[in-house]
């Protein structure tokens, strides 16, 4: 009789699989790269809801969220500390997630530390970018728009060097390739509707 794995990943969600591929299906892309990284997102999910693990060495979904100041004028970013580039907020989905918002919600909130966060359940892009995972991998990376509260105070996590609010016509060098392209349609995505809490 084999003695169970206390340290072995847990399964993946199916739930959040489900999720993952109703929003990118019914999801109008922002741009022709978006929309290429989208369609072949939607094929690395035929592999079933062990495309959300990170245990999956074809690649894995993931989920991030550019968090905007309550008054749109100002992007909060990290200085990831594995590869010391500014970057939004985001990494891997949890099988606790219930859907891809709630996952890109939790992340932001755990790298801010900032409360009363709000998301946009529409993402605002598809990225799709080598990683190191599993000695080296792919994060199909679906992001969203998550405006902050007025006063909203930041707190550093483990995982990166640094927070900054920066203008979205200022952001900070070394800028993380994909990062730039999130300003325009999270300003978009403000100005469309008002975010609120995760679903």
């Amino acid at each position: 009789m084999s003695t169970p794995d206390l340290h072995a990943d847990p399964p993946p969600n199916p739930a959040l699989h489900a999720d993952a591929l109703t929003v990118l299906r019914g999801w109008t892309p922002t741009s022709v790269a978006a929309a290429e990284a989208r369609d072949r997102t939607l094929d690395l999910l035929a592999a079933g809801p062990e495309a959300m693990s990170r245990t999956h060495r074809a690649g894995h979904v993931t989920a991030s969220a550019l968090v905007l100041d309550a008054t749109g004028s100002r992007v909060l970013l990290c200085l990831h500390g594995k590869f010391h580039q500014w970057v939004q907020l985001g990494g891997h989905c949890e099988p606790a997630d219930p859907t891809l918002a709630a996952a890109a919600l939790r992340e932001a909130t755990e790298e801010s530390g900032v409360t009363g966060l709000r998301i946009d359940p529409v993402p605002i892009d598809v990225d799709i970018h080598p990683v190191t995972c599993q000695g080296g991998s792919f994060h199909y990376d679906v992001r969203f728009a998550v405006l902050a509260p007025p006063g909203a105070q930041t707190q550093v996590s483990e995982e990166s060097e640094e927070l900054g609010w920066f203008p979205p016509h200022q952001l900070p060098t070394p800028l993380a390739g994909g990062t730039a392209q999130l300003i325009t349609p999270a300003l978009a995505t403000l100005r469309r509707a008002p975010l609120h809490p995760a679903p």
